[in-house]
């Protein structure tokens, strides 16, 4: 009888020590939630924010053309701190300075000419200027093509690309005579030939030259 007693006693011991253990090492060892905690664990995390992309607003050596928006702030003077597009003869119009120079001149530059400027009545101006819009990166095709005019200058844009941009070429177009002028820093321009008849061929592909703002297809 105590025997049996013992051995009863033993068993409901076991149990005891035993499923509190099974218990931990379910979860401990249970790494994976189900979907309404994957749902929880999601909503409850704070929102990853994306990498900033490089373009011309983050780029200091940007050159500001005609068009660009550009945002300027001056540091305790909400009155200078405002949204202004470069007009067409490359100022911008600020208030106390007047009309300055933007075109042709960097962020950093424009800021440091904003700025000295702006010592004459302000102590200690502290002045930003971000390109907000990008409208000044432009080429032009002319000549023998479906659609010339200017257009927006992407990354990468060849020859072929602006061809192609400008509905391609007409029936009578000089296939061998196209050629791109480009305005040097100098002033003079310089001159690329293509021939679209060879390149077509795989002929001489580095002729297809990828284009900077301001140049201008010509085809014949």
């Amino acid at each position: 009888m105590i025997r049996s007693i013992g051995f009863t006693f033993g068993k409901h011991l076991l149990i005891a020590f035993v499923l509190p253990v099974l218990a931990i090492a379910q979860t401990g060892v249970s790494s994976k939630p189900d979907d309404g905690a994957i749902v929880a664990m999601l909503a409850s995390a704070p929102a990853a924010q994306d990498a900033p992309a490089k373009s011309a607003r983050s780029d200091e050596t940007f050159i500001i053309g005609d068009d660009d928006v550009l945002a300027i702030s001056v540091w305790k003077e909400p009155d200078l701190t405002k949204q202004i597009t470069v007009r067409s003869d490359g100022k911008i119009s600020l208030p106390l300075i007047g009309d300055i120079q933007a075109a042709g001149r960097t962020p950093p530059q424009l800021e440091m000419d904003i700025t000295d400027r702006l010592k004459a009545f302000i102590t200690d101006p502290q002045v930003a200027v971000i390109v907000q819009e990008v409208h000044s990166l432009k080429f032009n095709i002319l000549g023998m093509v479906m659609k010339p005019g200017a257009y927006p200058l992407a990354a990468g844009t060849t020859i072929v690309d602006a061809i192609a941009t400008a509905g391609g070429l007409k029936d009578f177009a000089k296939k061998k005579g196209i050629y791109v002028l480009r305005q040097m820093p100098s002033g003079g321009e310089y001159r690329y030939e293509f021939n679209y008849q060879d390149f077509i061929k795989g002929k001489n592909t580095k002729q297809n030259i990828e284009l900077k703002s301001r140049d201008t297809v010509v085809v014949p």
